[in-house]
């Protein structure tokens, strides 16, 4: 099975210049980690998600301190929330973005996916245009349903 069978290919996509706070709360209301970034000529620029927000509102030596109990001032963390509303998709990005073809198989997105640690991979198509996403779940549904000896 290919990507192009099981991808969604209506894609919510953000501009670079949307507001972050906003861009943040779509996360919230579509229940999902992360939105391709495309811009004014249809280029993946970069992926928003979860992730690089909390990497804004927590200091950089987070990972550090591994198992140690972090603490800081709610009032600095609602600040940088408060910093959100002032600032653009694009500052938060992340720039580097996975992605695959519509023509990769389940299996190859499926490594990508794990070696990658990623959640979701927006599909390219020859032109390097984004015509889908597909995210975990999606190939992990397909396999099953394609190995259902029931079919």
């Amino acid at each position: 099975m290919k990507v192009k069978e099981i991808m969604k290919k209506e894609v919510v996509s953000l501009k670079p210049e949307d507001n972050a706070m906003k861009a943040a709360a779509l996360l919230f209301k579509m229940e999902i980690s992360g939105l391709p970034v495309i811009d004014a000529a249809g280029n993946l620029v970069g992926m928003f998600t979860e992730k690089e927000v909390l990497g804004r509102l927590l200091p950089s030596y987070i990972e550090k301190v591994g198992k140690f109990i972090y603490e800081e001032s709610p009032k600095s963390i609602q600040k940088k929330i408060q910093e959100l509303s002032n600032m653009q998709v694009q500052q938060l990005m992340r720039r580097e973005v996975v992605t695959t073809s519509e023509d990769a198989t389940l299996c190859e997105v499926a490594r990508i996916i794990l070696t990658q640690k990623a959640r979701r991979l927006p599909v390219l198509d020859k032109n390097s245009k984004v015509t889908g996403i597909i995210a975990r779940c999606d190939i992990l549904k397909a396999m099953i349903e394609e190995s259902d000896p029931q079919k």
